[in-house]
């Protein structure tokens, strides 16, 4: 029960000065995080595309609290297209992007962020590459799928993230997965209560598996966000159930997680999309890194203990 403790802590100052000083701490994020800067990331995007994987990028940091800041977020995001227009790399590297880090939480917070990430998108479009909105906690999904349909109706690329801890999601996706959608589903890393989602593994990994049979019976296009083996091979049967092809949905897992399984799906003919999160406010995104895995979190523990 240690990722309800680790999620709180993401959203403590006093938690935040402890680990950014704590002695282990940067050979740990340099495990989830690819770099600080775009020149960083270019060589693993690279890399991955030489390799027959495909990339998606998160440019990290949540924490806006001014209008200027977010239009800082939108402007490092543009940044990112120009480098990625350079490396021509299209269809290989797509963007993630994170409402709250386009002024999502600020007053007037929709509409600032709907004008925020729609010159991203259409900068996306113009290099051939796409966006997808993540999902983040469940009080501000009504906005998400809001600002996802409005940018569809020029955009019809852009993509969507849904969560099976919610018990909203199956909803979701039998609405979502429609003809030209493009939804990635994934369990959820924020804490949310009873209310509005399942507390028990066991029941996330069942809803996981009911929406992902939703999506691949549609007509979009899912993409598989897991570094689970068995829901990997449920979500393999349901495709070839469905009568889909391998390039007819993707897998997604984390940057620096299960790097061999990238290799081994990629090998198999699947399309493997790996998510790679770079910048400075890296801190909200490692603990939920954390707060997923226990290995994790015992990797982090190691490490403050021998560095220190």
């Amino acid at each position: 029960m240690l990722g309800p403790v680790i999620l709180a802590a993401s959203r403590s100052d006093q938690m935040r000065r402890f680990v950014s000083a704590a002695p282990g701490t940067k050979q740990v994020v340099a495990r989830f995080i690819a770099g600080e800067t775009v020149d960083q990331v270019v060589p693993i995007i690279t890399d991955a595309a030489d390799k027959g994987l495909e990339v998606t990028l998160d440019v990290v940091g949540e924490d806006i609290t001014t209008p200027e800041q977010a239009a800082a977020a939108r402007d490092a995001y543009l940044e990112l297209v120009e480098r990625l227009k350079d490396l021509g790399l299209g269809t290989k590297a797509e963007m993630s992007i994170k409402l709250s880090m386009f002024g999502q939480a600020l007053e007037g917070g929709h509409e600032l962020a709907l004008a925020n990430v729609r010159p991203v998108v259409r900068a996306a479009a113009a290099i051939g590459t796409t966006v997808t909105l993540d999902a983040e906690d469940h009080t501000t999904l009504d906005s998400m799928f809001a600002i996802h349909e409005e940018l569809r109706k020029d955009f019809p690329q852009t993509g969507c993230v849904i969560q099976s801890y919610l018990f909203r999601t199956e909803d979701d996706a039998r609405r979502l997965a429609a003809a030209g959608s493009r939804v990635r589903i994934v369990k959820g890393a924020y804490k949310e209560p009873a209310e509005v989602a399942y507390q028990d593994k066991a029941e996330i990994d069942k809803a996981y598996v009911r929406i992902m049979r939703i999506l691949m019976e549609g007509a979009g296009y899912p993409m598989i966000g897991s570094h689970d083996p068995r829901l990997i091979s449920i979500a393999q049967e349901l495709g070839r159930r469905a009568g889909r092809k391998l390039d007819e949905y993707e897998f997604q897992m984390l940057y620096g997680i299960r790097s061999d399984e990238h290799l081994r799906l990629a090998a198999e003919g699947h399309r493997m999309r790996v998510y790679t999160a770079y910048g400075t406010d890296w801190y909200g995104y490692f603990m939920r890194r954390l707060a997923e895995k226990p290995a994790n979190l015992l990797f982090f523990a190691r490490s403050i203990l021998t560095k220190g």
